[in-house]
């Protein structure tokens, strides 16, 4: 998957949602490794690594620390901290799910209900990288829950946001796959056929919490990449 990406770090400039002292909130396209993986390729934290280096004039090393994650073939918003102190607090919130998170996701099909609270048990098969399902309680399975509601229907896919409650391996794709509806191109989960750039129809749209030294509330909106976001929402 290639997400058409420079290595240039005032390129991030135009992607960047929220920056102070202590955080860096970022656009994050669809193939981007949010941190370094086995690949090899350059993980968007390094070239954040290296916006704070040139823009802030810092020779050597600089702090830049990852809050949570995104899956590679996601986009969306990622936060990442530029202080040890904002790092650890964000931690904290992260711990206490105290960071509200909320997704666009277009899938096949559309749900029986316009909204609902899904709440499965799931475990992950770390062999072929995958989250399975179960309706009951399992021994080793962890319980997920996530909310949604239809945003927009269309003849093939629906558009839904989704707001994640607990912070499970694969949830909202394996969640949204159970229940009848994968998210478009994602193969694992049930797609039928991948979308052309290798990415899934996942955007991570918002990010709100308050701020780990100010105590301000900071949200963050993510614009998707994808066009077909766009056109689904001015297809009401």
């Amino acid at each position: 998957m290639n997400p058409n990406n420079t290595n240039d770090p005032l390129a991030l400039k135009e992607r960047i949602l929220y920056e102070d002292n202590h955080l860096l909130i970022l656009n994050k396209r669809a193939g981007e490794i949010v941190q370094g993986d086995n690949t090899g390729d350059k993980p968007l934290l390094e070239l954040a690594r290296d916006y704070i280096r040139v823009v802030g004039n810092k020779p050597g090393n600089v702090f830049c620390g990852l809050v949570h994650r995104l899956d590679r073939p996601v986009s969306g918003a990622v936060v990442y901290a530029k202080t040890s102190k904002a790092l650890s607090r964000m931690n904290e919130l992260v711990k206490k799910r105290d960071i509200d998170k909320v997704y666009w996701a277009i899938v096949e099909g559309c749900p029986k209900d316009a909204e609902s609270h899904l709440t499965h048990y799931l475990i992950k098969n770390e062999k072929n990288n995958k989250t399975f399902v179960s309706d009951r309680e399992k021994d080793g399975y962890q319980r997920a829950e996530l909310e949604y509601k239809v945003l927009v229907k269309t003849e093939r896919y629906s558009l839904l946001e989704v707001r994640l409650l607990t912070g499970r391996h694969h949830q909202i794709r394996a969640q949204l796959s159970h229940i009848g509806c994968p998210i478009k191109g994602d193969l694992k989960y049930g797609a039928r056929r991948s979308n052309e750039d290798g990415s899934i129809s996942l955007h991570a749209r918002r990010v709100a919490f308050e701020h780990p030294v100010s105590h301000e509330q900071i949200e963050a909106l993510a614009k998707p990449f994808n066009p077909l976001f766009e056109k689904i929402l001015n297809s009401k």
